[in-house]
């Protein structure tokens, strides 16, 4: 049989209490003193509604209000604990890029790590309104093969689409992966939604770039045989 209306409401806020607190767990082992900040921000709002209320002789319309208004700027607290408990999570993994870019707002065709190297460097290819952005995990020293190798394989298929190199990491010159998503959205809008589309496309039938490892062959990795030459 089908939930009531009233059932399914229930359910849902149960699942966003049980979310709040798995997040809540979070932040706290991340940083102990974030949720004693995220509380004295909301009842410090209070305190200062309560005493207005009493002094200006209007307690029965101020103080429900600074309950309401407590509650809003620990909300706010709250989740500006989370994003940056989320960022020290992801800092220094690898993959960590495409990550957080698939998880914003907005068209944003991320393609994984479309150039790699033996050193766990990786290039990872965005698709959205400003262009082609092509972020870059590792040392400076090392990504910016990664970066030309890339542009160069889509350079035709992007004609005169503009091509943007991110390069994400903590190095001088490179964007900490807590001002990315700040970094990605302030960027122009140079396409629009069907130019979007058809660059999608575009990029989807180029051939996979084959990256192989430079260096010595590790021990115990056999190659694969040629075909057997046929006999009469």
């Amino acid at each position: 049989m089908p939930k009531k209306p009233q059932e399914g409401t229930q359910d849902e806020r149960a699942g966003r209490v049980k979310q709040i607190r798995m997040v809540a767990s979070l932040v706290h082992q991340a940083n102990p003193k974030a949720m004693p900040i995220v509380f004295a921000s909301a009842l410090g709002v209070l305190v200062v509604f309560v005493v207005l209320g009493l002094l200006l002789g209007q307690a029965l319309y101020l103080i429900p209000l600074g309950v309401l208004v407590a509650l809003l700027v620990g909300m706010i607290v709250f989740g500006q604990m989370a994003q940056r408990t989320q960022y020290s999570m992801l800092e220094g993994r690898p993959g960590a890029a495409a990550s957080l870019v698939e998880n914003m707002r907005g068209r944003w065709v991320v393609t994984p790590a479309v150039q790699a190297n033996r050193n766990m460097d990786v290039v990872h290819r965005v698709i959205g309104t400003p262009g082609v952005i092509l972020l870059s995990e590792g040392p400076r020293s090392r990504v910016g093969k990664l970066i030309g190798a890339e542009k160069k394989r889509i350079s035709r298929a992007a004609s005169e689409v503009p091509i943007y190199d991110i390069q994400v990491g903590s190095e001088e010159g490179q964007i900490p992966i807590s001002k990315l998503q700040r970094h990605l959205t302030r960027l122009p809008r140079n396409l629009k939604k069907e130019q979007v589309s058809e660059l999608i496309d575009r990029l989807n039938a180029l051939p996979q770039a084959m990256q192989m490892p430079k260096g010595p062959i590790p021990k115990g990795v056999r190659m694969p045989k040629g075909p057997k030459p046929r006999t009469r």
